[in-house]
C-alpha cells in the first residue's frame, strides 16, 4: 500500500465518518488514489473540477450532479464544495494540484467529514503527495 493509499484510510475513512474518499490530480483530471470501490468517472472529475471553475453562485443554483446523483450545493467557494441528497453528501476540496473528495452516509457526522477533509487539504497544501 503507497504512503498516499494510506495517508487516504487513517486520515479520512479512519474518522468512520467518511463512507468513500479519493485523490484527484487537477490538471491530469486522473484519479491519484481512492478508497476501495469508490468507482469516480472521467465525467463526474470533469463536474468536480468545473464546480471550481464556474461562479460559485452558479453551483449553489445548479447543484452537482455526482455518481448518478443530483446533490444540492450547500457551500461553494474557490476552496470547498459541500453538496447533500437528503442524508448523504459530499465534500471536496481543493489544493494546488488535487480535489480530495469524500462522501458520507445517513448514519455520519457531516461535520466529521468535512473538518477530516479540510484538515487533510491544510496539510496538502504544504507538501507534495
Amino acid at each position: 500500500m503507497s504512503n498516499v493509499q494510506s495517508l487516504l484510510l487513517e486520515s479520512l475513512l479512519g474518522t468512520k465518518h467518511v463512507d468513500n474518499a479519493a485523490i484527484i490530480r487537477i490538471h491530469e483530471r486522473t484519479i491519484l488514489v481512492s478508497s476501495p470501490g469508490f468507482n469516480i468517472t472521467p465525467s463526474d472529475i470533469r463536474v468536480l473540477v468545473n464546480g471550481f471553475s464556474k461562479n460559485p453562485l452558479q453551483v449553489r443554483r445548479d447543484g452537482l450532479y455526482f455518481r448518478e446523483k443530483d446533490y444540492k450545493c450547500v457551500r461553494a467557494d474557490e476552496h470547498s464544495l459541500y453538496a447533500k441528497k437528503n442524508n448523504t453528501g459530499l465534500v471536496v476540496v481543493q489544493t494546488n494540484l488535487y480535489l480530495l473528495v469524500a462522501t458520507y452516509r445517513e448514519d455520519m457526522y457531516a461535520s466529521v467529514c468535512v473538518e477530516a477533509v479540510e484538515k487533510l487539504g491544510d496539510t496538502s497544501r504544504t507538501m507534495e503527495l
